[in-house]
């Protein structure tokens, strides 16, 4: 049964000042702005870099990047009044701010969670998503907690909290790096590791649909999922805060968690 995670509070708290941010988005020197004055990239576009696969939250869907996080940013590209355009870039370039320095894109929006190192690298807006690690093995498995990955092998996506989680927490396991989210599952199912750990969000979407793996257990690492912009670019990031206000207030933000995690959100 899928566990939900739980709402972000904060994103109610936010959209009391969701109108006065909206209306005070001007500004800016660059180039390319939105109508309201929002530094961009490229005029009339809203650009977000994303690292696929990361289901639910973004992923190809016949050809078409979709998801939680691509529902997000569609949003304060409507609130803009500008056209979304998404990038699949790998997930270093996201996490340390590159590709929102050199002008790869607006926002990155990739199921990040904030951390202090990152926040040196790039501006975090509030929290939208609260989520936490979790352990995913074989169905037949009888692996029940990290103290059972003792001399085997446990699978970790490079660049990840659940790398640094494992790192810390696993000492007695032979830690494998994947470069992404899909190559961990299917290393799993076809035995080339004992385990995996990554965000419950998409193990437990993955064990929906594969009866032959199981998520036998969840660390409560109190993370928190944040939109990346670049560092200083106050304008947009105040503009992607009021969106997630708005989200809240309206009740969009609950149609889209249902819609790709199945499951209403619990209010904290």
């Amino acid at each position: 049964m899928r566990t939900p995670t739980r709402r972000i509070g904060t994103l109610v708290a936010l959209s009391a000042v969701a109108a006065l941010a909206l209306s005070a988005c001007g500004g800016g020197d660059a180039p390319a702005t939105s109508d309201s004055g929002v530094p961009l990239v490229e005029a009339g576009k809203l650009i977000a870099c994303t690292h696929l696969p990361y289901e639910p939250f973004e992923f190809n869907d016949g050809g078409t990047i979709v998801g939680f996080d691509v529902d997000v940013v569609a949003e304060i590209a409507a609130d803009l009044d500008v056209e979304l355009e998404v990038v699949d870039t790998p997930f270093e370039g996201i996490q340390t701010g590159e590709d929102l320095s050199t002008g790869k894109c607006d926002v990155a929006a990739a199921g990040m969670t904030i951390t202090d190192v990152r926040e040196e690298a790039l501006d975090f807006s509030e929290p939208y998503f609260e989520a936490t690690q979790a352990l995913m093995v074989k169905a037949d498995s009888d692996i029940a907690t990290l103290a059972d990955l003792e001399g085997k092998k446990l699978g970790v996506q490079a660049a990840t909290t659940g790398e640094i989680y494992a790192q810390d927490e696993a000492p007695g396991a032979e830690l494998v790096q994947f470069e992404d989210l899909a190559l961990l599952q299917t290393a799993v199912q076809t035995g080339q590791v004992d385990a995996a750990i990554n965000d419950n969000g998409v193990l437990l979407d993955f064990v929906s649909k594969n009866d032959d793996v199981q998520v036998v257990t969840e660390f409560d690492t109190g993370e928190q999922y944040g939109l990346g912009v670049k560092t200083g670019n106050a304008d947009l990031l105040e503009a992607v805060n009021a969106t997630l206000a708005r989200l809240a207030s309206d009740g969009t933000y609950d149609t889209i968690y249902e819609k790709w995690l199945g499951v209403a959100p619990a209010t904290s």
